[in-house]
């Protein structure tokens, strides 16, 4: 499949990154080529297994990391946490449980990574900011192990987030899909996320962010 994504990247915004996390080795989760561009001394977290893929293209300070354990990055808390996806990386990869992260310090933040929903992200909070998965880059998610703008404010509601952001979604699109113009699906599932928030979570704010937009706590 060729995607395209709806906005270029400002490299401006990979400077002065510490860390990253890697929730898990699909390819749009897990860029060989774009991490890269972060240098190959910037420590990466990764689950289990996949460290030897990172190490293979010179990277140096990779992290092996899986659900329930814990490491620190200068002053912040670092939790791996379940996730329910798909381990490969596609089509005869290697294979490792994908996982979210809990980062804790000033502030607390869950990312989801990809995932559908479980009771346990309950034990997770409360977190002061979820950055919760609602789409992909299709008209629809397809399969298992994601979560929809509804399933998505269910999460919100069993984190106790005091802020919920959605991600994944406003990127990619199938380039046949976009020929004339944006697909609605761009926009969509951000609408309906906040929509479905108002019921399902009114006590979360929802701040919704396009790709390169920011926010401050």
């Amino acid at each position: 499949m060729h995607l395209r994504r709806a906005v270029k990247v400002d490299l401006r915004t990979l400077r002065g990154v510490d860390a990253a996390l890697v929730s898990h080795l699909h390819f749009d989760h897990l860029d060989l080529p774009s991490l890269e561009k972060l240098g190959r001394e910037l420590p990466v977290v990764v689950p289990h297994g996949a460290g030897g893929l990172l190490r293979r293209r010179g990277f140096r300070a990779v992290m092996e990391i899986g659900a329930g354990e814990e490491l620190r990055i200068g002053h912040l808390t670092v939790e791996a946490t379940r996730a329910v996806h798909d381990p490969g990386r596609m089509p005869f990869g290697v294979r490792a449980d994908p996982l979210g992260f809990v980062i804790r310090g000033s502030r607390s933040v869950y990312f989801a990574g990809d995932t559908e929903v479980f009771e346990e992200m309950s034990s997770l909070g409360p977190v002061d900011v979820a950055l919760l998965p609602i789409w992909g880059w299709g008209p629809a998610l397809g399969g298992s192990g994601h979560m929809n703008p509804q399933e998505a404010a269910e999460a919100a509601r069993l984190l106790a987030a005091s802020i919920a952001i959605p991600i994944h979604w406003g990127t990619y699109f199938p380039v046949h899909l976009g020929l004339r113009r944006l697909p609605e699906f761009i926009d969509a599932p951000a609408t309906e996320f906040a929509s479905h928030m108002a019921a399902t979570a009114p006590e979360t704010e929802v701040r919704v962010l396009r790709p390169g937009e920011e926010t401050e706590l």
